[in-house]
């Protein structure tokens, strides 16, 4: 969620310079060398027999030596995941180091992220794909980028990949902080059944079970969820998921068909400004707003496929998604009342990409090859004035269709027994068309909009030296802003002037770092980083314009542990960052929401025996509001717990205890202005009155669960 702020309007710095020549050199004898290999394998003539030697430069593995292009990059197994205790779906991404994940509305709206000095809001720079279909909204209702994860189920992961920066070649629109692909299991070791109740009407039921007939892996899970919440008001909170997965072989030689529905409804209780709690006129857990809240669907049916032959592997995936998001907010009190963002979209995609072994001047070498799509097309994309859920007015309605293209090549070699490279190219274009259906101010806000960029990236690792390896990564990225600011002239809310705004804002990160095994089964990295964004600009759905932010430079240290022994696993991260404006603006040039400590602590123990668990504790150090820093959130510490039992090999207890030392912090602060139903719609003269907007942590609450193996 976006907030009106008082800011200058500053032309951001172009920070992306053009790639050094050496890169497009480099690829044409690659892929030129591809190119005679592939005619050997047709039976065409060719100047030289290639005689190569397979190896495996690329993170497939949990050994954290050898096999890495970055310091920074990582996959978290099923079995970290198995024991550790969620309050939401979209925490398992708090399992990549140094995300934060926060909650600053109803369970049905996307989580809010943080990572690496970034708010990320609710995903603008970091991309996630689950089972090979992208999560990102390009131009969505609510906020560039949106990123909604209650569909996951968490028992169904098998592995969350997660690369952090701009260096993978693979990584296109939203990747700037970094990306994570999360993949479904194909299989399970039993069927089972989870019954889950709660405090504050929490009540959770999933179903799963596989089977197989032959080669072939059927699987099946089905899961329902209802909720009230801790808040004064119901949260009525409603989901369904099913997934329904037909899979053979594995990801060298076989195939995937996998469908997923997902739909939730719910009511929401937003940020409220701290006055009204201690004026006494709400509670910590009141609002003003009791028709807030929405409802959501995600059905898709997506498709992958590898085969494998003497050279390499071919992968393809495809994707169809039907998505329709609801959403009905009060974001500022009373001062704008309520309104509708309404999204109602298809999209379809996929990827095709070729692994090829080759010989590089004598050195043996991995090269990948793809192509990209992706089509957004929207039949509803609109923002209404509303009184309970019913549209009063239109401020914004348009139809948009959206398209972009990638085409990647990425080169590992092998130079010796302690260098190795990984070079990238990446080709990214972007087609947007707006058709306007609707708003006062926004008949003149259509047309067509382009943008594209060439992105370079660059990776050394010396070692391993002593079970220690050293990276350097350097590379270009990106992440595309709302499709309609790239056309819009007229200010949908009150027909002021706007200019057009570039579809692509570009980053260049760098990064140096280092893995080691301390000790048997301990890996540590640590990693300096930094990243320069042309400009933050943000479409700001609430108002229906796109906001320019300014550019902007961080940098910062992260260090992460995993230790791993005879049933232990412990994650142990901290990261620090420095996150500022380039050109200062409203007296300052601190970036709000820019979290510049976290820190986390995960420990689950299994075996297989009767008893196991985990606990998690996490730290969110003190963040600035506004652009001076005067005004700042208040640091916190918040702790899960998990505990299980094994009666026998059917039945499995469990008891979660949710934030269990009851911490009174919030899970998220902003600052802006409000109105407040004592202060009346037309507060602080019609501008509202400015202060802190909070939403607390949910309280201590507890959770009993019982599964049943089938």
């Amino acid at each position: 969620m976006r907030f009106k702020e008082k800011i200058s309007v500053v032309k951001a710095s172009r920070v992306a310079k053009q790639p050094p020549r050496f890169f497009y050199l480099l690829h044409f004898m690659v892929l030129s060398n591809l190119t005679v290999s592939v005619a050997q394998a047709a039976g065409l003539p060719a100047t030289d027999e290639l005689t190569l030697e397979s190896i495996v430069v690329r993170p497939q593995s949990q050994v954290l030596i050898g096999i890495a292009d970055s310091a920074s990059e990582g996959t978290v197994t099923a079995q970290q995941l198995k024991a550790r205790p969620l309050l939401r779906p979209a925490e398992v991404m708090e399992a990549v180091p140094g995300m934060i994940v926060t909650q600053h509305s109803g369970g049905g709206k996307a989580n809010q992220y943080f990572l690496r000095g970034y708010n990320l809001d609710h995903g603008s720079d970091f991309s996630t794909y689950v089972n090979g279909m992208p999560v990102n909204q390009v131009t969505h209702a609510h906020g560039q980028g949106y990123m909604d994860l209650n569909f996951l189920i968490p028992e169904l992961i098998g592995n969350l990949r997660y690369r952090k920066g701009v260096y993978a070649a693979e990584d296109g629109d939203f990747a700037v902080a970094g990306s994570a692909r999360i993949d479904y299991v194909k299989s399970l070791d039993t069927p089972f059944l989870d019954f889950t109740l709660g405090e504050y009407g929490y009540k959770r039921f999933l179903g799963a079970g596989s089977h197989k007939f032959g080669d072939v892996n059927v699987l099946a899970a089905l899961e329902l969820v209802g909720n009230d919440g801790p808040w004064d008001q119901s949260e009525n909170l409603v989901k369904r998921n099913g997934v329904f997965r037909v899979s053979s072989g594995n990801a060298y030689e076989g195939y995937s068909l996998t469908a997923m529905a997902y739909e939730n409804n719910w009511t929401a209780t937003e940020q409220v400004p701290v006055r009204a709690i201690e004026n006494g006129e709400i509670s910590k857990y009141g609002t003003f707003a009791p028709t807030d809240g929405g409802k959501t669907h995600r059905y898709s049916l997506n498709g992958e496929v590898a085969k494998s032959d003497e050279k390499g592997r071919w992968k393809a995936n495809a994707y169809l998604i039907d998505y329709q998001l609801n959403l009905f907010s009060t974001p500022s009190g009373l001062l704008d009342g309520q309104h509708e963002q309404a999204d109602k979209r298809l999209t379809w995609g996929g990827q095709v990409a070729r692994e090829q072994d080759i010989n590089l001047v004598g050195k043996n070498s991995t090269l990948d090859v793809g192509v990209q799509l992706r089509h957004d097309r929207m039949s509803e994309l609109g923002l209404y004035q509303t009184t309970n859920r019913v549209r009063d007015t239109t401020t914004r309605k348009d139809e948009v269709d959206q398209t972009g293209i990638g085409i990647f090549s990425n080169l590992n070699t092998q130079w010796n027994d302690w260098l190795r490279t990984n070079v990238g190219l990446r080709w990214d274009g972007i087609k947007s068309e707006i058709k306007n259906k609707g708003g006062e101010f926004n008949i003149n806000n259509g047309g067509t909009g382009r943008d594209h960029q060439v992105s370079p990236k660059l990776g050394v690792v010396f070692g391993p030296f002593d079970k220690t390896e050293f990276y350097a990564n350097w590379g270009h990225g990106f992440h595309s802003n709302d499709g309609r600011g790239s056309t819009a002239t007229t200010n949908a809310v009150d027909g002021s002037s706007l200019e057009r705004i570039p579809l692509i804002a570009k980053a260049v990160g760098s990064e140096l770092g280092v893995r080691t095994q301390l000790l048997p089964n301990w890996h540590s990295s640590l990693t300096f980083w930094q990243i320069a964004l042309d400009s933050e600009l943000v479409y700001i759905g609430d108002e229906g314009v796109t906001e320019p932010k300014g550019g902007s430079k961080r940098r910062g240290i992260e260090w992460s542990n995993y230790y791993s022994h005879d049933g232990l696993i412990l994650d142990a991260d901290v990261a620090i960052s420095h996150a500022r404006f380039n050109v200062p603006s409203n007296g300052g040039d601190k970036i709000p929401n820019a979290i510049p400590v976290t820190a986390s602590l995960a420990v689950t123990h299994d075996t297989g025996g009767q008893w196991f668990g985990g606990v998690r504790t996490r730290y969110i150090g003190a963040y600035p509001l506004e652009e001076t820093g005067a005004l700042k959130s208040k640091a916190f510490w918040a702790t899960n717990l998990k505990l299980g039992y094994r009666y026998d090999k059917h039945i499995q207890l469990s008891l979660d205890v949710l934030n269990i030392f009851n911490s009174t912090a919030n899970d998220i602060e902003y600052f802006g202005a409000s109105c407040t139903n004592a202060e009346g719609a037309g507060c602080g003269g019609g501008e509202g009155i400015e202060g802190r907007l909070i939403h607390p942590l949910e309280p201590r609450s507890v959770r009993l669960g019982l599964r049943l193996s089938l």
